[in-house]
């Protein structure tokens, strides 16, 4: 649980350095996304935020082989408290009483599932589960390319929950590689699904929040990305909670997730405060 909450810290801290990063860029030439980017890479924030993104994935495998999905995905989606505490401070941004009571009841939704959490589940998962992981990344590719002729909150919101189930691919797949061995991760349908999945789960969720609504982008990467996966680890890779717990586990889950959408504005960084 501690590699969890690492995770979201390091992507919640991560997205606000970039966007400072992005705009800092954006007023020192003209030029296209290429020279944006190209000029945001000379900053010290930009870098920063990838190696905190690089460490972050480090944390998330960590936790993954480690306690269940459903923990681990509503403690990534918590990185939204994460940069909305961080925006405040370095942005100067103001939240509401809403967004800090929303900041609360994510930690208190977090708390819950650390008291009832259980171990990995035991199961390693079949060979169906792997393709299946697979073909949910095609279809995640198929959805950005429906996304993409669609207009306003629809837009946002296929795209967004397009770039959540990619993300939970990443989860899913990466209790179902068991071995490091070259020749077993290359014969593993789940190196290719994470890989994949990942991918395009960057891509929709950029192309989302460049073209659409933050808010309704986030919040469908919030569900994409939680309750499926949980639901994958639950029924077919075992994950279970502590004994007598699953209550508490259930309501940690929907309160941290609750709290999430709250504040899903900060799915990219807001502006700075006059």
């Amino acid at each position: 649980m501690v590699c969890a909450l690492g995770a979201a810290i390091c992507f919640g801290t991560a997205t606000v350095l970039q966007a400072v990063a992005a705009r800092q860029a954006l007023g020192t030439g003209p030029g296209g996304e290429a020279a944006l980017l190209l000029r945001a890479l000379r900053q010290w924030r930009y870098l920063a935020g990838l190696a905190l993104d690089g460490l972050g994935f480090v944390f998330q495998v960590a936790a993954l082989r480690s306690i269940p999905i459903y923990a681990v995905g509503a403690a990534l989606a918590s990185s939204l408290a994460v940069t909305a505490v961080v925006a405040a401070r370095l942005l100067r941004v103001r939240l509401t009483g809403l967004e800090w009571g929303a900041v609360g009841v994510v930690c208190a939704g977090l708390a819950m599932l650390g008291l009832a959490a259980g171990p990995e589940g035991d199961r390693t998962g079949s060979t169906t589960l792997r393709y299946a992981m697979l073909g949910t990344a095609v279809v995640v590719l198929l959805l950005g390319l429906v996304g993409g002729k669609l207009s306003g909150r629809r837009r946002a919101l296929l795209l967004g929950l397009g770039a959540g189930f990619g993300f939970g691919v990443v989860e899913v797949s990466v209790r179902l590689i068991d071995s490091l061995h070259p020749s077993a991760l290359l014969t593993n349908p789940a190196t290719y699904a994470l890989l994949l999945g990942g991918g395009a789960a960057f891509l929709l969720l950029t192309t989302a929040l460049q073209q659409g609504s933050v808010t309704t982008a986030t919040a469908g990467m919030v569900i994409g990305e939680t309750v499926g996966p949980a639901a994958v680890g639950v029924v077919w890779l075992g994950d279970h909670t502590r004994e007598g717990l699953a209550w508490l586990a259930v309501l940690g889950f929907a309160v941290a997730v609750a709290g999430a959408l709250t504040l899903a504005r900060f799915g990219e960084a807001p502006e700075e405060t006059a």
